[in-house]
């Protein structure tokens, strides 16, 4: 466990500057009190950047390439079901080659290579951050689909390409990102051809999430702190919005409350980490990642800060499974659109 966690840090910063970036990010977007919307808002890119340069190497050695959730039917596996997941978004938008799609927020790209595969189209990824772009592109390159897929470092608010550009546009719980929906989704009827479709899995409250219960409200708070989202949207506010900006509404509806029997998606967050596949984002794993980088840090073989990077990700996975459990939250209220001719 320690010799993989180092070698997926070795990228990692150096010295204190694991140690200073997490105790601003902690300090100006939240801390104990959880609070900081505007400035989460308003300072979205630093926000952004200074989060996943964090959490990137956690992310990939606890749950993979593909940084969204999935739910599970029976005897699949947790990779298939995060294929399964990817390969609708791809089915829904009717991808195939000549077409070229955005992937908005693509992180170090394995929906989008996997989209590319499955499909045969071309995938651009948008991203902002620096860090997930280089592993990206080197990841791509060892995949043998730089053919087919290619990464632009740009503000997704902000997309540097031509209006009515681009065959379809896709976002897997990325867009929720963004400091405030009309402006992303705009931007995202911008670049689109007319006639295109816009495809997405959104974060969003349920019908049973209680805005008057302090428990509620903590673990709203406690996912947008952890897993830097200015503010998780109620599904009428995404409806709503993409009607705002023109889009015509294909489908809106939470994939997670329509799942068959099975493995829910917050599953691999509280299981009991008995699963080989699951065994580093469940409860357990994450004690066991959580002694070794106190051993780690204490010996100097990652930067100091970096157990403190592990805390706040495992709250994450608690105040995200505890939703999930109380079904008050969704990863995957899924938006079809198109934009007229």
């Amino acid at each position: 466990m320690a010799s993989r966690l180092t070698d997926i840090l070795k990228e990692a910063k150096s010295g204190d500057r694991v140690d200073t970036a997490v105790r601003d990010y902690d300090h100006r977007y939240g801390g104990d009190v959880r609070g900081g919307l505007d400035e989460r808002r308003t300072d979205y890119r630093n926000f952004q950047n200074t989060y996943y340069d964090l959490v990137t190497d956690f992310y990939e050695y606890g749950w993979g390439q593909s940084f969204h959730f999935a739910p599970r039917v029976v005897g699949e596996s947790f990779a298939a079901s995060l294929a399964r997941h990817e390969h609708y978004i791809a089915h829904v938008l009717s991808l195939r080659p000549g077409m070229v799609a955005v992937d908005l927020g693509c992180g170090v790209g394995g929906p989008a290579r996997e989209i590319a595969r499955f499909s045969g189209a071309t995938i651009l990824g948008v991203n902002n951050n620096e860090y997930q772009l280089k592993r990206a592109a080197r990841q791509t390159d060892a995949e043998n689909l730089s053919h087919l897929v290619d990464y632009l470092k740009c503000d997704f608010m902000n997309i540097e390409a031509p209006d009515n550009h681009f065959d379809a546009v896709y976002s897997i719980e990325a867009s929720c990102c963004a400091p405030d929906r009309p402006g992303i989704y705009g931007e995202v009827f911008r670049i689109l051809k007319p006639g295109a479709c816009l495809a997405a899995y959104e974060y969003c409250t349920t019908d049973r999430y209680n805005a008057e219960d302090p428990h509620h409200r903590r673990l709203k708070a406690d996912m947008e702190y952890s897993g830097c989202i200015p503010d998780i949207a109620r599904p009428r506010e995404i409806v709503d919005t993409l009607r705002q900006v023109r889009f015509e509404l294909l489908d809106a509806r939470d994939l997670a409350a329509e799942a068959p029997p099975g493995i829910p998606w917050y599953q691999p967050l509280t299981g009991s980490g008995l699963s080989l596949a699951n065994f580093r984002s469940s409860t357990l794993g994450r004690r066991v990642t959580k002694g070794s980088l106190w051993l780690l840090e204490r010996l100097r073989v990652v930067p100091r800060g970096t157990l403190q990077v592990a805390k706040m990700l495992s709250l994450a996975a608690a105040a995200f499974g505890e939703a999930g459990r109380l079904g008050i939250f969704t990863p995957m209220y899924f938006i079809h659109a198109r934009k007229p001719d």
